[in-house]
């Protein structure tokens, strides 16, 4: 027999960068919250510099849920499932990935909000690829642009702007919508790398820039700078100079007294009333289950982790998961693919052992549709970014351009003359929804509790297949152009499992075609909002965190402004 709480105004499922966004503005409107996050709290002594911890072995000191639930990936409905990846690519925890992540924030570009407009207009509707399922957002980065300033001034972004309102600073990205002020703190410094890789961008004409991100560059909100001492990949700040939710709005929300957190909570089921509304969020914890209602219900996981509670909570009301009575839920599924990269050799060393992954040089002449595709066969593009981090078993495993074997003697001489001689490139590049690719629930594979878990069909389509192309020969140039004697890229890659993973519960006005309106609520549940790239209907070139973070904040606005009528 389930343990029946006392009932909340909103109960939210997961306290990470999208729940630990949310809980600010609902926590300081006066609304009653019970956070459940399947994690615990971290500390700075979490976070030492070990490589072999956080990198290989993927932070054990806390107990995951995640790497219980893997998802499994295949090609097509009539591919055998791939080999399953070792650790999840997201981690639980208060505050979720947030935590570990590299904490680049950027905003998506115009086009991203209107890619089937745009490319019509410019190049004709037969440009749209075959079996696409993409559609515009039914907003604009204009009715955007206030909540991403909110939500970098709140969390703390450091990075130059290029574009105030109008006025372009070629210092910053000459492409970026317009923006109504300046990041509040200066991007991180660069370093004689990221001076070398600018040269030759603009020598080649480009117009290169440091990247916004979460990371203070000077003290903000009383947290510490960045110290600059490497290990930031996948790892924790122990000066909590990486801002996460779990130092910058959960703090500030849980001041507020409205904000409880139940921690290593594993949610189980969302329950419905008898008129299909959500009434309850069912979890687990220590053996024991608990029903906790609200007026409100607010899912905020991970993209597969969304799909997955939201297919598993059917009922006589929703046969077929919740909010899925048109059959979109794990529909319009995207992922970055950041795999095709290129790898350089240079013939000197690069000092790239201190420093972090959002610290470097980007260009995004390539980016979306900042260029003219009339006579390419494709749409989209991707963001070149170089940066300055390396650790000693991630330079020790450096790819030897055929010029040494993977082993023996002649590999170890090759490693100690070339390990801080090589680089490689981080390129993200536009993908697109299609009919084809979506996730389900596993009809085999199981959680330890006898769940399904998440099972991911897709592959990358021809038009991403050539974006990849295209931004590799651009990558390559440029790295030749900044004096590399050797360059290698790297394979296509799949789509399974990804720190970068959109839709399943996509945005839009067309309850047919989506899950969620355009506030980010479900079309068939009036009381349950949806929050995190999972509602995005486009994956753009850049990361998606600090979009889905302005979204969760427009989502809780909403609700705040409408609670009388969204909550009865």
């Amino acid at each position: 027999m389930a343990v029946r709480l006392n009932k909340t105004d909103v109960v939210l499922i997961g306290l990470g960068g999208v729940g630990g966004l949310a809980v600010l503005p609902l926590t300081e409107s006066g609304l009653e919250v019970v956070a459940l996050e399947a994690g615990t709290w971290l500390s700075p002594r979490d976070f030492a510099p070990d490589e072999l911890r956080n990198e290989v072995h993927g932070w054990p000191q806390s107990v995951q849920k995640a790497n219980q639930e893997i998802p499994v990936h295949r090609a097509t409905s009539s591919s055998p499932d791939s080999p399953r990846i070792e650790l999840h690519p997201m981690m639980n925890a208060v505050g979720g990935t947030t935590m570990h992540w590299w904490a680049q924030s950027w905003r998506l570009n115009p086009w991203d909000f209107k890619v089937v407009s745009e490319t019509t207009r410019r190049y004709g509707a037969s440009r749209i690829p075959v079996d696409s399922t993409v559609e515009d957002w039914p907003l604009e980065l204009e009715d955007l642009e206030w909540y991403y300033d909110k939500v970098e001034h709140e969390i703390g972004v450091s990075g130059q702007a290029g574009n105030v309102k109008g006025v372009i600073d070629r210092r910053g990205n000459i492409f970026e919508g317009a923006r109504s002020r300046g990041y509040p703190m200066p991007p991180l410094r660069g370093t004689g790398f990221t001076e070398i890789m600018s040269d030759a961008a603009s020598r080649l004409g480009w117009n290169p820039f440091p990247g916004p991100a979460a990371i203070n560059t000077e003290i903000y909100d009383n947290r510490a700078p960045c110290l600059y001492h490497g290990f930031c990949h996948r790892g924790g700040c122990h000066v909590e100079a990486k801002n996460s939710t779990a130092v910058s709005t959960i703090p500030k929300a849980q001041k507020t007294g409205n904000l409880a957190v139940v921690t290593e909570a594993h949610v189980t089921r969302i329950h419905v009333d008898k008129d299909g509304r959500a009434s309850a969020v069912e979890y687990l914890k220590n053996g024991e289950i608990y029903l906790q209602p609200a007026d409100v219900v607010l899912l905020a996981g991970y993209t597969y982790e969304n799909v997955r509670l939201l297919l598993l909570s059917d009922s006589g009301a929703y046969p077929n998961g919740l909010s899925n009575n048109n059959g979109q839920v794990g529909r319009h599924y995207m992922t970055h693919n950041t795999s095709a990269g290129v790898l350089a050799l240079f013939p000197h060393e690069l000092n790239r052992w201190y420093g972090l992954p959002a610290q470097g040089i980007a260009a995004d002449e390539w980016a979306d549709d900042n260029f003219d595709h009339t006579d390419l066969d494709f749409i989209g593009g991707g963001n070149l970014w170089v940066y300055s981090d390396r650790r000693p078993i991630t330079a020790a495993n450096m790819h030897t351009f055929d010029m040494a074997p993977r082993w023996g003697s002649d590999w170890k001489s090759f490693i100690i003359r070339n390990a801080d001689r090589w680089v490689n490139s981080y390129l993200q590049k536009t993908t697109l929804p299609y009919k084809e690719n979506y996730l389900d629930l596993h009809p085999t594979v199981k959680d330890p509790l006898g769940f399904p878990v998440c099972r991911i069909t897709a592959d990358l389509k021809e038009n991403e297949r050539k974006v990849a192309c295209f931004i590799q020969d651009k990558m390559e140039k440029w790295f030749l152009e900044a004096g590399a004697i050797a360059t290698f890229r790297q394979p296509i890659g799949t789509m399974g499992p990804s720190t970068h993973a959109y839709g399943g519960t996509r945005m839009g006005n067309n309850k047919e075609t989506n899950v969620v309106d355009c506030w980010g609520f479900s079309h068939e549940v009036p009381n349950l909002g949806v929050l995190g790239a999972s509602v995005m209907g486009t994956s753009g070139a850049h990361n998606p965190t600090l979009t889905a973070q302005a979204l969760a904040w427009r989502t809780a606005e909403h609700l705040i402004q409408n609670w009388s009528t969204i909550s009865s």
